[in-house]
Formats: structure tokens, sequence, C-alpha cells
């Protein structure tokens, strides 16, 4: 396959992904409401001629079919869900929908999916095998449209070969890409704690069971849950963000609410901290008088990107782009639906670089000053494309 070709394709719709994502990113939807959003692909498809499978409500899968006989099969996913952020950038495509906002670039993921298959339509005279495009609703929210995907049966007829996912990354600069072989992503586990005492006048501490100090306890004794159980060569995170005791300063309160979260890297450490954390909660709590509710929301599985393949695909990519712009990446805590993809089929999920320290574009993803640098969508469209022909074979 003429990389050159491919890259003239991407630099001739270039124009046309650009307006795709500023129409997305002005018209954001939350995780399982991305109804305008799937309407706007469907419309998309519709023009190129290509026919599409509704699932998981909002999703949407196409099979782009070359002319030439194969068995082969490459899935290419998009997500396509925003966030519940108010948007700080003052920009022409600012989000025109209040308290959501496109901050992690899965509008840059649609709009170039919906590029690669335009490159891709216009080549199926030229390669073998099919190329299943999956734009994905709900990748923020849990339990994750991927897994609602897979439940219906997006891995199947056809059944993929490999599934690629790429995701923008402004620690990156525009114009580079990154891959790492082998585990990259956290499980994430969502933590919901209620801790109960008997409240009271803060003068008057014997005659009360104080949550407060029960909780100040819990929340550091549940760090020696990583720091003195978990293996040390396998990465965990134990993090609570919300801690609220609706008391004063002369007023203990009848209970103390918390929510974190627990991320790891290995599924059998994954269900035996659970089971830690529960306890050793639940016996402190009643050490000391009260009680304590301890609910834990299983969330995504790691994510791995199987060997063989991303060792491929990293070498596709520097034939496409030269090896100075693509990199290595370190494992990330972060956590990300496509996990499921990568636990049933082999995956290769890759960062497309969107930084561009020249004109501010800096922001971390779930901010709201994230943007991305639009030149990276011409890279993306046909990257894509070329690597899904070549894992075909072509």
């Amino acid at each position: 396959m003429n990389k050159e070709l491919i890259q003239e394709l991407s630099k001739n719709i270039f124009d046309e992904v650009v307006a795709n994502r500023r129409h997305l990113h002005s018209h954001p939807e939350l995780s399982f409401h991305e109804v305008e959003t799937s309407a706007f692909v469907a419309r998309k498809l519709e023009d190129m001629g290509l026919k599409y499978h509704k699932m998981a409500d909002t999703g949407l899968v196409v099979l782009i079919k070359g002319d030439h006989p194969s068995d082969k099969v490459v899935a290419l996913r998009a997500d396509m869900d925003a966030l519940p952020i108010t948007e700080a950038n003052e920009v022409s495509y600012k989000s025109q929908n209040a308290g959501v906002m496109h901050a992690c670039g899965h509008d840059a993921h649609t709009s170039s999916l919906l590029g690669t298959a335009k490159i891709l339509t216009e080549l199926k005279g030229q390669f073998a095998g099919t190329v299943k495009l999956i734009f994905q609703p709900a990748e923020e929210k849990l339990p994750g449209g991927a897994s609602l995907m897979i439940k219906e049966g997006v891995l199947e007829n056809p059944k993929p070969q490999a599934v690629l996912g790429q995701h923008v990354m402004p620690f990156i600069d525009a114009g580079k890409v990154g891959f790492r072989a082998g585990k990259y992503m956290a499980s994430t586990d969502e933590l919901y704690v209620t801790v109960k005492g008997k409240g009271g006048h803060g003068a008057q501490p014997q005659m009360n069971v104080d949550p407060v100090i029960i909780t100040a306890h819990i929340l550091t004794s549940l760090q020696t849950i990583v720091s003195r159980f978990a293996d040390p060569k396998s990465p965990s995170v134990l993090s609570f963000g919300k801690v609220i005791a609706n008391g004063a300063t002369n007023v203990i309160p009848n209970e103390v609410y918390l929510e974190g979260t627990f991320r790891t890297m290995d599924e059998k450490w994954r269900g035996e901290a659970h089971i830690k954390m529960k306890k050793m909660a639940e016996g402190i709590a009643e050490s000391m008088g009260g009680s304590c509710e301890f609910n834990i929301m299983r969330g995504y599985p790691f994510l791995i990107n199987e060997e063989k393949l991303t060792a491929s695909t990293r070498a596709f990519a520097e034939e496409y782009l030269g090896k100075e712009n693509v990199l290595d990446l370190d494992i990330w805590m972060a956590a990300e639906d496509f996990a499921y993809y990568s636990q049933v089929a082999d995956s290769c999920f890759y960062r497309l670089g969107t930084r561009n320290e020249s004109r501010g574009i800096t922001s971390s993803v779930h901010t709201p000053t994230f943007d991305v640098e639009e030149s990276a969508l011409q890279l993306s469209t046909g990257l894509m494309a070329y690597l899904a022909l070549k894992q075909l074979g072509n």
C-alpha cells in the first residue's frame, strides 16, 4: 500500500475533518446520551455510501470491504462521548452545551475515524480484507460503552484479528505518536464509603462516637494496602478525592461520606485488594465503636497491548511517519474502556500527539482549557488507514 497516496488523500480531506471535529466539539454530549452525535456520524457515513449497524443505542458499526478477496478483518475504534466540564476556551468552536465539553479529545477521535472511512472508501479497489469501524458511546462512564458493544457482538460477524485504537495525548507534540507493548493502562474501581458514628457537641467527645476520627484512621490505614500488601513490581494506586463530614466547628456529625478510586494492573491482586480494603475499613470502624459501609463499583479491567501486534503496528507507524516521530510510552495509571477489547482480542492502543506549545495548546485532558493542535488530524486519519491496510496484509 502506497503511503504517499494515503498521505495525499489525508491532506485532501483535512479541511473536512477539521470542520467535523469543530462541529462535534461545539455540540458535545455526555455518556449514554450521544443522540445527536450518533446522528451526525450516521449522516456522514451515508454521504460516503456506507451502511451502518446501530449498537448500544447510540453506537455505530461499519464494514468497509476491499474489492479483493481476503478473510482478514481489522477493527478500528473511536469513542464519541464528552465530559461534564464547563469549557474555558474562547474559540469559535467552543461548546454550546452548558456544562458539557469534549475535554478528552473524543471529538478528534470521531472526526479522525470518519476521515479514515473516507480514505478507505476511496481505496476499496486497491486492497483486500475488511475494516470494521466502531463508533463507540460512553467511554467515560461505567460500565463503559465498549463492554456493552462487546456483549452485543461487535467483535463477531466478522471477527477481527486485531483491534486498533488511538487517543490524543497533550504531552506529545503534534506530528508524533507513542506506543507501548504489554500492560499499558490500569484497571479502575470506584469506592463509595460511609463511616457511621454518633454525633453531638464537639465539647463533649466522651458522649459521641466520632466518625471523623474513625475516617482519619481508615484513610491512613488503607494506604498500607498498597505500601505493605501489593507487590512493588506491580503498580497500584489508592486515592480518595471526596470526603464529606457535614458537621461544624463544634458539631460532630453522625456520619462521614467518602469517594475514591483503586487502580492496578493485576486482576488477581485487584480482587484480593478489594477484600482487604473492605475488611480493614469495617474492622477499624467497629473497633472504635462505629460502623462502615464499604461499597466497590468494579470498573474497567487493565489495558494490555498484545506484543506482536503492537510491534508490527509500531513498525508500520515508523514507515508512515519516520522512526524519529514514533515514541516509547511508559505505563499510565489512568483507565480506558478500550481495555475491554484488549481482554478478549489482540489489540493495540496508541497515542496521538496533539501538543503545540507555541500556540499554548498544552492543557491536560479532563480540564476546562483542553484543546488539540488540529494539524494532528491529518496525521491521524492517514495513519489509521495505513495501519489497518498493512495489518490486513496489503
